[in-house]
């Protein structure tokens, strides 16, 4: 890992960690994008690429998308939400910063995403049942556990009868530390809720990713009936 990526992580956590003590949970995305000013290297997760988390998935797994709409849940610079259009699904790609999705638009100028402003922890009325394909990759590890339930919620009210949700996390068992900062590996127990909301777990991998160093990795398939 090299020092100017330590350096953004560190200073994205001590940015995080300000605005928890607000009771703020949300409020750093904004300020953390715009402060950048366009230098993607203040973003410690800005890869200007697809996650390959995700890439493998798509790989793996023979997606129906034509004719079906998509949701990429906290899209931050686009990139996934990219990769869904170009498989073939409508996108709508949002993220609660707004400085985040004009850098989305200026990036991708002739993009068929639909990239909006939102907050993962208001409903949308409109988006209710919506969407065949949801992917929340890296969001809800980002927030503290007193939100994420909200933001389940939120999410399963978007996703249409039979469509799909895509969780990407980083994981770790119940008896270990979540620790004190953002990113916060979830718990197979914690994203169980997913299924008490009438979301059928059809495969979960529980892996090793190819970072460095490596990190432990949950991606877990629900269907809605």
């Amino acid at each position: 890992m090299n020092d100017e990526l330590v350096t953004a992580r560190t200073r994205t956590k001590e940015l995080a960690d300000r605005f928890l003590q607000q009771n703020n949970p949300t409020g750093w995305f904004e300020v953390l994008y715009s402060q950048a000013k366009g230098d993607t290297s203040q973003i410690p997760w800005a890869d200007l690429r697809v996650n390959p988390n995700l890439s493998e998935w798509l790989e793996n797994n023979q997606i129906q998308a034509e004719g079906k709409k998509a949701l990429v849940v906290g899209c931050g610079l686009g990139d996934d939400a990219e990769a869904l259009s170009k498989q073939g699904f409508a996108v709508t790609g949002f993220d609660i910063s707004a400085s985040a999705i004009a850098w989305c638009k200026q990036r991708f100028p002739d993009s068929e995403v639909n990239y909006l402003v939102s907050d993962a922890l208001k409903l949308e009325q409109s988006w209710q049942q919506s969407f065949d394909f949801i992917l929340e990759s890296y969001t809800l590890q980002s927030l503290p556990s007193s939100t994420r339930k909200q933001v389940i919620e939120t999410i399963v009210e978007y996703l249409a009868p039979g469509g799909t949700l895509l969780i990407i996390c980083r994981g770790r068992n119940k008896s270990e530390d979540q620790g004190k900062y953002p990113p916060y590996p979830l718990t197979k127990e914690e994203l169980a809720f997913i299924e008490t909301l009438g979301l059928t777990k059809v495969a979960l991998e529980d892996y090793i990713d190819s970072q460095t160093p490596p990190v432990r990795r949950f991606r877990i398939k629900y269907l809605k009936e």
